[in-house]
């Protein structure tokens, strides 16, 4: 299965994923969605809160308007280091 075959993942996404090395589903699931969002922007400075969300409706098999809304915050604090306030 390739990447662009998840929800929410289109070829550009694809590529972002595969230059830094996320090449499946599985590398994917491995990585989570903020340490992904993480090495693109490492590299790119290309990574933001809707990519995310997209990775991590990816990761969960459903479009990223379907996530709740807790679990979307929750992921956005942790992304922004804000966890621990």
């Amino acid at each position: 299965m390739k990447l662009s075959d998840l929800p929410n993942i289109g070829e550009e996404l694809e590529k972002k994923l595969e230059l830094v090395g996320i090449h499946n589903p599985d590398e994917l699931i491995e990585f989570g969605s903020i340490n992904a969002v993480r090495r693109i922007s490492d590299v790119q400075d290309a990574g933001c809160i809707n990519m995310l969300y997209a990775l991590e409706g990816a990761i969960q098999g459903i479009r990223w308007h379907h996530l709740p809304a807790e679990h979307k915050q929750r992921i956005k604090d942790e992304f922004l280091g804000k966890e621990n306030e």
